[in-house]
């Protein structure tokens, strides 16, 4: 790939889109549908591409590839085309007496303009392609910095976007944090970064310098939580962990990091999810063909280095191929809840388990709100009460009740985070929303204009202005 990038050349490119944009071609609702329709039917025809190279960066199945990455973006496209008309209309407001004599205020949905998507390595098709869906549906041009450490995804969607459409609309670049740091020294109108909390701080500091708005898509330095209490299901449960950290080797944002479960059923909780890691991946998962490979030799070596600090209380897994960059799911038991291994995120197979007494889970969750707020929060308990007042207490992003990650494919509803995991929404709607501005026009009237507003505003006319104001305000 080509990555003989300055910033000049950026800048350049950055240049070209806001002239096409400043043309007023992407305003049209129809035509953005149209060009989502292209981009629908470009994701379709690329589907066996975009597998393969999931395949080649990350050891993703076919399935697993369609299943995370391409099939969703079909769904998704699907819903902006169908709603986009709705979501794009002006609202009408009444302008209230204050205002009168205007009668009718509207708020008109207009797109920022030149965006900036930064997207990471770990979901290289959805996380990139469903960003730039949101950012086509709302009218902006879009610039793409894809990252270099899934270079055959890279690659593919370089093709993607040059063979679907024009430069001048949606472009890719490719390159290392170099190029990342040229391009986010132009002035762009939104910037949406999908990454690290560290990362993300870097890229807000960056936009701060033109005040451009920043939607932010974290993992949280803290991590996850999946919660057991004494009363969950623990055969459904295990099965449902065990299948998630599994995917895509544990590389992702929502997924879980460490495990708190119930001391008082501990033991048999470990046994069925143990149990249910040999049913899924077999005895030996760093050997299984399905199972997917860590993203980098680095990444390996530093999930490697930080099993091997807790390898006495391993109790599953801890064995991995170098050469393939698999690392078994890793069972840590017992850890301490203010042990190291749970205070960041691993974004990795190992799965720390931290006990307390079920009596506690009160306390429990009060150490874990005093941290960093996490992008997801999994529960798993027949005490719907208890769960529901947690979930309405807590400051997340999102998550589940006995159930894991699927929230994030539900119709509709935002994906998002908060403080450390993120700021900013997108999916469906919101994604609509995040990259546009509400802009707000008053139509005022030239006839029945009352001097209410102006001088003087002393003596009796005062007083007669200050019982009319007083009187319109109620």
């Amino acid at each position: 790939m080509n990555t003989n990038y300055t910033e000049e050349s950026i800048r350049e490119i950055v240049s070209a889109q806001r002239r096409f944009f400043r043309s007023g071609a992407t305003l049209p609702v129809s035509w953005r549908i149209e060009q989502l329709k292209r981009l629908k039917a470009a994701v379709i025809a690329y589907a066996d591409d975009f597998t393969a190279a999931l395949t080649e960066d990350l050891g993703r199945s076919e399935v697993e590839g369609y299943l995370c990455d391409v099939g969703p973006n079909i769904v998704e496209i699907n819903e902006m085309i169908r709603h986009l008309r709705r979501w794009a209309k002006p609202e009408r407001h009444f302008s209230g007496l204050m205002c009168f004599p205007s009668l009718f205020t509207k708020v008109y949905k207009m797109p920022y303009g030149v965006a900036l998507v930064i997207s990471p390595f770990n979901f290289p098709i959805f996380l990139t392609i469903g960003v730039v869906a949101a950012a086509m549906a709302a009218g902006n041009t879009v610039v793409i910095k894809a990252s270099s450490k899934s270079a055959a995804c890279t690659a593919v969607l370089k093709q993607f976007f040059a063979e679907v459409f024009p430069p001048e609309y949606i472009t890719l670049i490719n390159g290392g944090h170099d190029v990342a740091d040229m391009c986010l020294a132009q002035r762009f109108d939104k910037i949406f970064y999908t990454g690290s909390p560290a990362v993300g701080k870097h890229v807000l500091a960056a936009a701060a310098q033109h005040l451009t708005p920043v939607a932010l898509e974290l993992g949280g330095e803290t991590g996850n939580w999946a919660v057991v209490r004494k009363d969950a299901d623990l055969k459904d449960t295990a099965r449902k962990i065990a299948w998630f950290k599994s995917v895509n080797a544990g590389q992702i944002c929502i997924n879980i990091n460490q495990i708190a479960v119930a001391e008082e059923i501990a033991e048999p909780f470990l046994e069925e999810l143990k149990r249910a890691f040999v049913q899924q991946l077999g005895e030996h998962p760093e050997t299984n063909d399905e199972y997917p490979k860590l993203i980098t030799g680095a990444a390996y070596d530093k999930c490697a280095r930080e099993a091997e600090e807790y390898r006495e209380r391993i109790i599953f897994g801890g064995v991995g191929d170098k050469e393939a960059r698999k690392y078994a799911p890793t069972i840590i038991y017992p850890v301490g809840i203010h042990e190291p291994v749970v205070r960041h995120e691993l974004f990795c197979p190992l799965l720390p388990v931290v006990p307390f007494k079920d009596s506690e889970a009160d306390e429990l969750m009060e150490v874990i709100a005093d941290r960093e707020h996490p992008l997801a929060m999994y529960l798993f308990t027949k005490d719907l009460r208890w769960a529901n007042r947690v979930m309405q207490t807590q400051q997340f992003g999102g998550g589940c009740i006995n159930e894991v990650c699927i929230h994030m494919m539900v119709k509709g509803v935002p994906f998002n985070g908060t403080g450390h995991s993120g700021m900013g929404a997108y999916h469906g709607e919101w994604g609509f929303r995040e990259f546009t501005h509400p802009q707000t026009v008053l139509r005022g009237s030239t006839i029945f204009n009352l001097p209410l507003r102006e001088h003087p505003y002393s003596g009796e006319t005062g007083r007669q202005k200050m019982r009319l104001l007083r009187l319109l305000e109620k």
